[in-house]
């Protein structure tokens, strides 16, 4: 089986990647907590009006972000590709280079949003009376906190080049304890809640980027910065970030600008729904997000290295285990949304539940792509392959107006999304083979398929049991743990070979008779 990863990944990648896996996952147990936790304070404290109106002002912050977003990803590409080929000072030199970008673009966005961002918000955005002021000091700090978030990019995108998830991990739970914190401090002043809140986030976003800037600058000597311009490493730079800027527009085309058409169709409310159904799925999203941390800078170190079966291989398995981690999770919230919501939050606004099953329905997808995305992007020649995937993309937008000028419910959105992920799932695997040539049968056979086959049989396992059950947390208890031994079960016997349940025996057998030893030295020391 030539492209299998138990069998061409290193021992100490794979310790590693293990190692960087279990430490974001308990980095994304603590923070699911909070943000759970958090969010229903938010709304009680807010209400679903001025939730509604933080979530889509800031989606507009969020549109002109697609500069700097674009440069993240180039960030990360360029700074895991020297570190794949060991220069070190090529590393210092496009640090320093990426840097003087940043404040290129910062200049532009600022520019934008004071313009054109204003304009939109105070012009055309759908915002109760009364409320615009307050909206407009959510606009400012949201500006603000962009600004800060940003220059986080690139000290972030070096953590994550040197695979140091824990530092990356340690920032990011004190980022939600002081984002938990800031929430309960609300109730505590007799201010304006929408706008007192939108300023303590930016004074989190502050700490946070002076956390990685200082943690950077003590652990990596390239992160000390120092004016450096080079014209063809520049263009090299640009040339990349231009083409795939594309597929970033797209991006927030599909989750922005429906959140604005939303708005500009049914109100705030809506945009409250979407916004809560975002926040569960952003929480359920990091079981998968956490193991594709690990995993992406590997991909891309080895397509430096020349290491194509290894890269081929390891985007073989981040696809499969990507979603059996993320459907895992995935499956009782999609059964029990109701209660699962009304547990967490106090009033749920319309079409709460609806939005939540089909956004995470759509977050299945694309975790199977994620690593093909790496792939893509590894190679540096992303032309075409931004105009024809980010092409398609750019459609959710017009059709989605279509259909709402048609009459169709605020949901269909999500319909549109969903659609156009799973035509570009098979357009990016097109594209791979034209590119790397990736072996797009191999890898449909032993992901897609084994992944529509599991689902399928859990699913309707998991379905029956839930339906015989009575409502109640006891239900969820028991689904749970269901869903858990099932989903286990079937990915051991039909989502592994033969090749990598040897390797998991193997591995709990070591485990086993580790503890055996351990346990009679214990025995034998008293």
């Amino acid at each position: 089986m030539k492209y299998l990863l138990v069998n061409t990944l290193s021992s100490s990648n794979n310790k590693r990647i293990a190692k960087n896996t279990l430490v974001l996952y308990f980095r994304m147990l603590l923070i699911m907590g909070v943000s759970l936790y958090s969010v229903r304070i938010v709304l009680n404290s807010l209400g679903p009006s001025d939730y509604g109106i933080y979530s889509v002002v800031g989606g507009i912050i969020v549109m002109f972000s697609f500069l700097s977003s674009t440069m993240a990803a180039a960030s990360q590409r360029f700074f895991s590709f020297a570190l794949g080929r060991g220069d070190f000072d090529q590393l210092k030199k496009l640090f320093s280079l990426t840097m003087t970008i940043y404040v290129i673009i910062g200049i532009i966005i600022v520019v934008l949003a004071e313009t054109i961002g204003l304009w939109f918000l105070n012009s055309k955005m759908n915002i109760p009376a009364g409320r615009i002021h307050a909206a407009n000091w959510v606009y400012q700090f949201a500006i603000l906190s962009f600004m800060m978030t940003m220059f986080t990019i690139p000290y972030n995108a070096l953590i994550i080049a040197h695979e140091q998830m824990e530092a990356f991990a340690y920032i990011s739970i004190i980022e939600a304890v002081l984002k938990l914190l800031i929430v309960l401090l609300l109730d505590f002043f007799h201010f304006d809640k929408l706008k007192l809140y939108a300023l303590l986030v930016f004074c989190v976003t502050t700490i946070v980027t002076l956390l990685n800037r200082t943690y950077c600058r003590k652990r990596f000597s390239e992160s000390k910065l120092s004016f450096y311009w080079d014209s063809g490493m520049f263009k090299e730079v640009i040339g990349y970030s231009g083409w795939n800027l594309m597929g970033t527009i797209a991006v927030l085309i599909r989750d922005q600008g429906t959140n604005i058409l939303l708005n500009l169709f049914f109100g705030t409310l809506i945009n409250a729904a979407r916004g809560i159904a975002f926040q569960v799925n952003s929480v359920i999203s990091q079981f998968s997000n956490n193991f594709l941390v690990s995993v992406n800078p590997q991909i891309v170190k080895y397509y430096a290295g020349g290491k194509r079966e290894e890269m081929f291989s390891l985007v073989f398995r981040s696809s499969k285990f990507a979603f059996f981690l993320l459907f895992t999770l995935s499956l009782p919230v999609l059964l029990e949304t109701k209660f699962i919501l009304s547990v967490w939050l106090k009033s749920l606004p319309d079409q709460v539940v609806l939005f939540t099953r089909l956004i995470i329905i759509n977050a299945l997808i694309d975790s199977v792509s994620i690593p093909l995305i790496t792939s893509a992007l590894a190679t540096g020649k992303i032309r075409r392959y931004q105009i024809i995937v980010g092409g398609i993309m750019l459609l959710n937008l017009p059709i989605s107006l279509l259909l709402l000028k048609l009459g169709f419910p605020a949901y269909i959105t999500i319909c549109v999304a969903i659609f156009i992920s799973v035509i570009n799932l098979f357009s990016r695997l097109w594209m791979l083979k034209e590119m790397i040539q990736f072996p797009v049968i191999e890898y449909l056979k032993k992901v897609i398929i084994r992944i529509l086959i599991i689902a399928f049989f859990a699913y309707f396992i998991i379905w029956t049991l839930q339906v015989r059950l009575p409502a109640g947390f006891g239900k969820l208890v028991i689904i749970t743990i269901a869903d858990i031994l099932i989903i286990t079960i079937l990915v051991y016997f039909l989502g592994m070979s033969k090749i990598e349940r040897h390797k998991v025996k193997q591995m709990v057998a070591g485990k086993l008779t580790q503890a055996r030893l351990s346990k009679k030295n214990n025995k034998h020391n008293r």
